[in-house]
């Protein structure tokens, strides 16, 4: 765990079976880490998203992966993981929170998540007193798929046919996406071209939306940035052309979970870019043991790898 070893280099070192050495990190690590009730002091900001743990059509390929993210808002340390529960649903994230203690719930200050209302549902019923916080990665990328959705619709309606190499909209597909203090010269001039064409105006609309919403949140002072964010919620919430579909739908969204949206500007630190991070460490642990096929297994190296048990094994590391 600490060296990120897979099971079959510990057995080599070893010299035993890889069997043997298996039940010996799960039933050690179950033992004096896992099963320890002490790991789930102190959470008072939650973080909840969806991962992939299987890529067959046997059963529910979903788990949904609840981490801590109170060291990052309070600065005191990094991500951990929680726990994980079979499926991506209502009941399963909220099977998962009622099983906790009536105090360690009322603990529970903010819960930052995607735009799935499963998880906002079971939030309210379980931990209502706790804030929900749509995160600025899941909120940004809502734009930004509006933004590939408009440029494909666009694309297929002027040329007939998806994006292809030397074709203007697959050139600058990524372009669209960078940030305006971002773009070098090149792109500059590949956008200007691009939105000369009256018949790209539906796509210049909507990367307007897009680069909006990535100002409001580079803003530093977070009360202007709050501001600017309720703009834009307003400005796509009604009066938007029919024609315009990509931005009606997002503000449809937008202005349904507007609360969650602007409450990330009143609670810093509260981003689920560490849930991201540790789902990335997921899929590498995944990866490197070449999959798994035991669900319990999986979930317990992943609490092994994940769960914040260095510093707890070797006092020495951070």
């Amino acid at each position: 765990m600490v060296q990120h070893l897979t099971i079959a280099r510990v057995a080599e070192a070893l010299a035993v079976a890889w069997d043997t050495a298996n039940d010996a990190v799960l039933a050690e690590g179950k033992r004096v880490l896992i099963d320890d009730p002490a790991r789930f002091d102190g959470v008072q900001v939650v973080g909840v998203d969806e991962h992939a743990w299987g890529h067959t059509r046997k059963g529910d390929k979903y788990v949904t992966v609840i981490i801590d993210l109170t060291g990052i808002r309070d600065g005191t340390g990094p991500a951990r993981l929680l726990d994980m529960v079979e499926g991506r649903s209502k009941h399963a994230f909220k099977a998962c929170l009622s099983e906790r203690p009536e105090s360690w719930r009322q603990a529970v200050e903010v819960v930052a998540m995607d735009g799935f209302t499963g998880f906002k549902n079971a939030t309210a019923q379980e931990l209502p007193d706790a804030v929900p916080v749509m995160d600025p990665f899941h909120v940004v990328r809502l734009a930004g798929q509006a933004l590939d959705e408009c440029r494909r619709r666009v694309q297929q309606a002027i040329h007939g046919h998806r994006g292809r190499k030397g074709d203007p909209f697959y050139a600058a597909r990524r372009t669209l996406h960078t940030g305006a203090d971002l773009l070098t010269d090149k792109q500059k001039d590949r956008l200007t071209a691009l939105c000369a064409d009256d018949q790209h105006v539906e796509l210049e609309a909507t990367r307007g939306i897009y680069q909006r919403m990535i100002g409001a949140y580079r803003e530093p002072n977070r009360k202007q940035a709050k501001i600017l964010m309720e703009q834009l919620i307003a400005s796509v919430s009604g009066g938007v052309p029919t024609a315009l579909t990509e931005i009606v739908t997002l503000g449809r969204i937008l202005k349904q979970r507007a609360a969650d949206v602007l409450a990330y500007f009143d609670r810093p630190g509260t981003s689920n870019g560490s849930t991201e991070g540790i789902n990335g460490r997921l899929e590498h642990l995944r990866g490197f043991a070449l999959g798994f096929r035991n669900f319990t297994n999986y979930i317990a190296r992943c609490l092994l790898e994940t769960g914040g048990f260095r510093p707890r094994l070797h006092r020495g590391l951070g």
